[in-house]
């Protein structure tokens, strides 16, 4: 029987390609002639091991990576992360570098806080309601590590270039942007993404870190809360989220073998970006929240005259089998998120209705 699917606009957890969900389902009570689920197999399997140490080559591949980067998988999402930078990488006679661009990045740094770790917000666009990323910041050059937030789910917005930092590396937030377009890692000494936006099911943080940023690890830090325990473990120091990093796997093979790399997935995400901004900025209905040059590629958000036609749109895609347009509780409004896995044909669905309901409420 055909799944009666609809076009998936979700935040996160957020559509995934599929091609990987058919894989899962077509496998899913016998991986690799197992006998079992990839839900049942041991962790410490050989079958186990090919599907983790897969999921680090491609990882690796995609984004370029050498042979100073390692890439972890640890639970407890981007939100574990925020806690665990300043542990493992903050000694009391450093300080480091936070620029506050909104929801997450305000999270980071109240992490930091709760440690009473000395840090500094550098920049903020807090000023205007987080609708622009901030430009021209002045980095501490003594400072321990820069952290960033590379794009806003909530606000629509996104570093398209990353700051300068000189030797100061960047740890990076990228749960909702990672793997949509090329990235110069050079410069990032982590980066860490929870996977259920752009790479995979919840369950699962990726986490990219660099072998000079794990000699800063101190021993005093509890042992599942340092980077160094699952560098040394290959992520397996206790149970991994199995069938997480399955999907995440599938997921990356998609990009790499169906889509053809990173530049090719960043030219789609343009084409679904400036479909949906060209609707939005040639209409007198419909108002982009984000300035223009810091518009997410990965969420698009926008306003319509009144709170009561927002509640109606989204209801009315819904109806019309567009899911996930109702934007975040703590701004209200609309918002598109459309990530890798979120098809052209579905924002080209999206864009016919926004015109339909447009002339009929305009």
């Amino acid at each position: 029987m055909k799944a009666n699917r609809i076009h998936n606009f979700n935040p996160g957890p957020a559509a995934l390609p599929l091609s990987v969900l058919e894989e899962i389902q077509e496998n899913f009570l016998d991986f690799k002639g197992s006998g079992m689920s990839i839900t049942e197999i041991s962790h410490r399997s050989k079958q186990f091991d090919a599907v983790i140490n897969d999921a680090m080559a491609r990882t690796k591949r995609l984004l370029n990576l050498d042979d100073r980067f390692q890439v972890l998988f640890i639970q407890g999402g981007a939100s574990m992360q925020f806690c665990m930078i300043p542990m493992n990488f903050l000694a009391d006679d450093k300080s480091a570098d936070y620029v506050d661009t909104g929801t997450w990045s305000t999270k980071a740094v109240k992490e930091a806080q709760i440690q009473d770790k000395p840090i500094k917000v550098v920049a903020s666009s807090a000023d205007k309601n987080y609708a622009y990323i901030p430009r021209d910041i002045r980095f501490n050059e003594e400072a321990a590590f820069v952290h960033l937030t590379s794009n806003n789910t909530i606000k629509g917005t996104q570093w398209s270039n990353f700051p300068d930092t000189g030797a100061v590396p960047i740890l990076c937030d990228m749960s909702s942007d990672i793997m949509s377009r090329p990235l110069d890692c050079n410069k990032f000494g982590l980066i860490y993404a929870g996977a259920q936006k752009n790479a995979g099911p919840a369950g699962v943080c990726l986490v990219i870190i660099r072998d000079d940023m794990l000699e800063r690890v101190p021993e005093n830090v509890p042992t599942m809360l340092k980077y160094s325990t699952y560098a040394a473990k290959n992520s397996m120091y206790n149970t991994p989220p199995c069938f997480a990093i399955y999907t995440v796997d599938l997921v990356l093979k998609w990009l790499e073998e169906t889509i053809g790399g990173l530049d090719k997935m960043a030219a789609l995400n343009r084409d679904k970006a400036d479909l949906l901004y060209d609707l939005i900025d040639g209409s007198d209905f419909y108002r982009a929240t984000a300035q223009n040059d810091s518009r997410s590629l990965m969420n698009v958000t926008f306003r319509l005259p009144d709170e009561n036609l927002e509640q109606q749109f989204v209801q009315q895609a819904l109806e019309n089998g567009l899911g996930g347009l109702k934007g975040h509780r703590s701004v209200g409004g609309c918002r598109a998120s459309i990530y890798n896995a979120a098809s052209l044909e579905s924002v080209k669905a999206l864009t016919d209705f926004m015109m339909s309901f447009e002339n009929k409420n305009g």
